[in-house]
C-alpha cells in the first residue's frame, strides 16, 4: 500500500478551486495561512507524513515550507518536493483576474529553481516540471533535458506532474525522454481519483519503470470530499463503513497498486485526519466495485474542473 503525503496548493495562497474555502479558512492573511501551514505540518509529522509537497505556484508555500523546516530540526526524515513551470501572480488577492501562469521554458526553470532554492537550500529533494501536457514545448527541448540532468547529478530527483484529459499521452511521452541514455525523469505526480482514472495505465507504466508515482487530486478539488457534491454511491459506501466521503476516495487511492504516495490536500486539521484514516479503511470487492462506476468520461471531468472558480 502506498503512503500518505501533504500537498500545499489549499494553504500557500488565499485562492484555489477547492471546495468551501470560506469556512474552512476564514482568514488567508499571509499570517494567517503561515500558521495554517505550520499547523497541518506539525500534525502531518505527527501522523508519519513524511512527503511535503509545494510548487512555486502555490502562493508562498515554499517560505511557509522552509519556515517549518527551520522551526523543527527534528523533521529532518522528510522528502521536500517542489515544482517549477508556473508563476503565482495572484498578488495575494482572491478576485485577482489571473493567479498563475505557465512556462515551460528553460529560462523558467533557471530563474524558478535558484528562487526554490533560496527558500529550500539542500533540502529539496524532488524537483517537478509543473503541469505536463501533450503539446508543452518541455518535451521537446534537449536544452531543458540537460539542464534538468545537471541538477539530477547534483542529487536532486527530477520529476514531472501531469494534468488534462491527455495525461496518459505525456506521461509516456516523458517515459521516453533520455539524456545521455539514461532517463531523465525519476517521479511523476498524476490527477487521480474515482471520478478521473484514466491515467491509471500509464501511471502503472511509470511505476514498473521504476519512478516514484504520486497521486494528487484524490479528493477531486472537494467533489469527493463535500457532502454537497459526492455522488450518492460514495456517500452510501462511506455510510457504511462509519467514515467521510474524503477517507473512502483516498482509500481507494492509497491501494492502486501502482501508487507510492497519495496526497491529501487538505486545509484544516480536521481534514488531514479524516484523510489519513484513509490508511487503516478496507474496502471489499463489492465498495470497490460500486466506486469503479464513479469514472467520467476525461474530457467531461476536466471540463468540469476548468470550471470551478478561484475563491
Amino acid at each position: 500500500m502506498s503512503v500518505l503525503g501533504i500537498g500545499l496548493a489549499a494553504v500557500g495562497r488565499p485562492a484555489y478551486i477547492t471546495s468551501g474555502r470560506g469556512g474552512d479558512l476564514p482568514d488567508r492573511s499571509v499570517d494567517a495561512l503561515r500558521s495554517r501551514t505550520r499547523a497541518l505540518l506539525d500534525l502531518a509529522h505527527r501522523l508519519g507524513v513524511r512527503h511535503l509537497d509545494a510548487a512555486r505556484s502555490y502562493g508562498r508555500s515554499e517560505e511557509f515550507l522552509a519556515d517549518w523546516l527551520a522551526a523543527r530540526p527534528d523533521a529532518d526524515d522528510v522528502l521536500v518536493a517542489s515544482k517549477w513551470g508556473y508563476s503565482y501572480v495572484g498578488d495575494w488577492a482572491l478576485d485577482a483576474p489571473v493567479h498563475e501562469v505557465k512556462d515551460h521554458s528553460l529560462a523558467a526553470f533557471r530563474r524558478q529553481l535558484a528562487e526554490s532554492r533560496a527558500l529550500l537550500g539542500d533540502r529539496l529533494h524532488l524537483y517537478q516540471l509543473h503541469s505536463l501536457t501533450p503539446d508543452s514545448p518541455a518535451l521537446g527541448d534537449t536544452a531543458l533535458h540537460h539542464a534538468l540532468a545537471g541538477l539530477a547529478a547534483e542529487g536532486v530527483e527530477i520529476g514531472f506532474s501531469s494534468s488534462g484529459p491527455h495525461q496518459g499521452d505525456a506521461i509516456r511521452a516523458a517515459l521516453e525522454i533520455t539524456v545521455d541514455g539514461q532517463p531523465l525523469f525519476r517521479a511523476v505526480q498524476a490527477t487521480w481519483n474515482l471520478l478521473e482514472p484514466s491515467a491509471a495505465p500509464a501511471l502503472a507504466e511509470a511505476h514498473r519503470a521504476g519512478l516514484r508515482v504520486v497521486v494528487k487530486e484524490g479528493v477531486a478539488n472537494g467533489r469527493l470530499a463535500d457532502p454537497a457534491e459526492a455522488p450518492e454511491p460514495l456517500r452510501r459506501t462511506a455510510r457504511e463503513l462509519g467514515t467521510g466521503c474524503d477517507t473512502v476516495a483516498l482509500a481507494a487511492a492509497l491501494r492502486q497498486p501502482w501508487a507510492d504516495v497519495v496526497l491529501s490536500g487538505a486545509a484544516t486539521e480536521a481534514q488531514l485526519t479524516s484523510n489519513a484514516g484513509a490508511l487503516d479503511l478496507s474496502l471489499d470487492a463489492g465498495q470497490t466495485a460500486v466506486l469503479a462506476r464513479l469514472a467520467e468520461p476525461a474530457e467531461a471531468y476536466w471540463r468540469t474542473r476548468s470550471a470551478r472558480r478561484w475563491s
